[in-house]
């Protein structure tokens, strides 16, 4: 009985091996140039909304009450030692002490600007 050679074994198979595998490569750096220039496209876009919504953000926290911004910071330092307890990541740790640090800080710039400083707001406005 003869043993037939298959063809993608020995030294011609191991060169389609070879070239199927540079195919597969020069696919995969293709996709992957598309989808680093789609998002590239869109980078400034994203990038303009993102400074829209933390611009929102920090003209709400500014002309929040007192009462709002102490309720807020409480709320989001609460969370952040709840997922700090569960064994969340710490980048979400931080991430939810972000808005806390933001509406401490607002309250502690209002507090030492004293009498002489802008009113304080109690009522929203």
């Amino acid at each position: 009985m003869t043993t037939a050679k298959r063809p993608d074994t020995g030294a011609n198979g191991d060169h389609g091996r070879v070239a199927g595998a540079r195919e597969v490569a020069g696919d995969v750096a293709s996709g992957m140039r598309d989808a680093a220039e789609t998002v590239a496209s869109r980078l400034p876009e994203a990038a303009a909304t993102t400074r829209a919504a933390v611009d929102e953000a920090a003209r709400r926290i500014e002309t929040g009450s007192d009462e709002m911004l102490t309720a807020g910071a409480t709320l989001s330092l609460g969370v952040a030692i709840g997922l700090l307890i569960a064994g969340a990541s710490r980048i979400l740790v931080v991430l939810a002490l972000i808005p806390a640090a933001a509406m401490g800080l607002t309250l502690l710039d209002r507090n030492g600007r004293g009498p002489r400083g802008a009113a304080r707001r109690t009522n929203g406005g």
